[in-house]
C-alpha cells in the first residue's frame, strides 16, 4: 500500500469517528442545542489555540507534524487542519439549523466524505473532467447518506433527507476551495432546510 493511500485511510478512518458529534447530540444530549453549541465553542476556542501556537512556533510545529504528519494534507502544514474547520461547521450546523437538519448535515459529512475517498481512491476508475475525484467515489457518497438516512433520518421526511444526500454529494464532487468540512454540511443542511420548509 502507498503512503498516499495509508496517510488517507487513516484520515477518513478519524474523519469517520467524527460521527460522535451528531450521535451525542442526538441521543447522548438529547438535543438540547445551548449545551451542545457550548461544548462545540469551547472545542473551537481549544482547537484555534493550538492551530495557532503550532503555526507561530517552530518547535511546536515540528512537534505537531511528527505526531500527526501523516494524516496531514499539504496546505494543512501551513493552514487550519480540517478538524478544526468540522468544529466550526458543527457549531454553525446546530446553531442554525433544526436538531434533526443538523444531525443530518453533520453525520453526512462524517459517512459521505469518507465512502466517496475510500471507494474513489481504491476503485475509482471514471474521473470527472479536469477533477481528481471520480464516478465511483461520488456514487459512494450519494448511496451511503441515502442509507443512512434511511435508519436515522428521525422526523425529517424521506424526501427532504434524500435532497440533503444529493447536494452532500454534489458539495463534496464540487472543486472550490471551501473545506469540504465546512461546505458539505452547511450546503446540505440549508438545501433541507429550504426544501423542508416549501413542502
Amino acid at each position: 500500500m502507498k503512503k498516499a493511500q495509508l496517510s488517507e485511510i487513516l484520515r477518513k478512518s478519524i474523519h469517520f469517528s467524527s460521527l460522535v458529534i451528531p450521535f451525542s447530540y442526538k441521543y447522548v444530549f438529547a438535543f438540547n442545542r445551548l449545551l451542545m453549541f457550548t461544548l462545540l465553542l469551547i472545542a473551537l476556542c481549544i482547537s484555534l489555540a493550538i492551530e495557532l501556537s503550532r503555526l507561530n512556533d517552530r518547535g511546536l510545529k515540528r512537534l505537531f507534524y511528527n505526531l500527526f504528519g501523516l494524516i496531514l494534507r499539504k496546505h494543512e502544514h501551513m493552514n487550519f487542519t480540517g478538524s478544526t474547520y468540522l468544529i466550526f461547521a458543527a457549531m454553525l450546523c446546530v446553531a442554525f439549523y433544526k436538531p434533526d437538519i443538523a444531525f443530518l448535515s453533520l453525520a453526512y459529512l462524517s459517512v459521505g466524505d469518507t465512502f466517496a475517498a475510500i471507494i474513489g481512491m481504491n476503485w475509482g476508475k471514471r474521473k470527472f473532467v479536469r477533477m481528481k475525484k471520480s464516478l465511483e467515489g461520488s456514487l459512494a457518497c450519494f448511496i451511503s447518506t441515502v442509507l443512512f438516512a434511511m435508519f436515522f433520518r428521525g422526523e425529517v421526511s424521506y424526501a427532504v433527507s434524500l435532497m440533503g444526500a444529493l447536494i452532500a454529494t454534489l458539495a463534496e464532487l464540487w472543486n472550490i476551495p471551501i473545506d469540504d468540512n465546512l461546505k458539505l454540511p452547511l450546503l446540505s443542511g440549508f438545501s433541507m432546510t429550504v426544501i423542508g420548509a416549501i413542502f
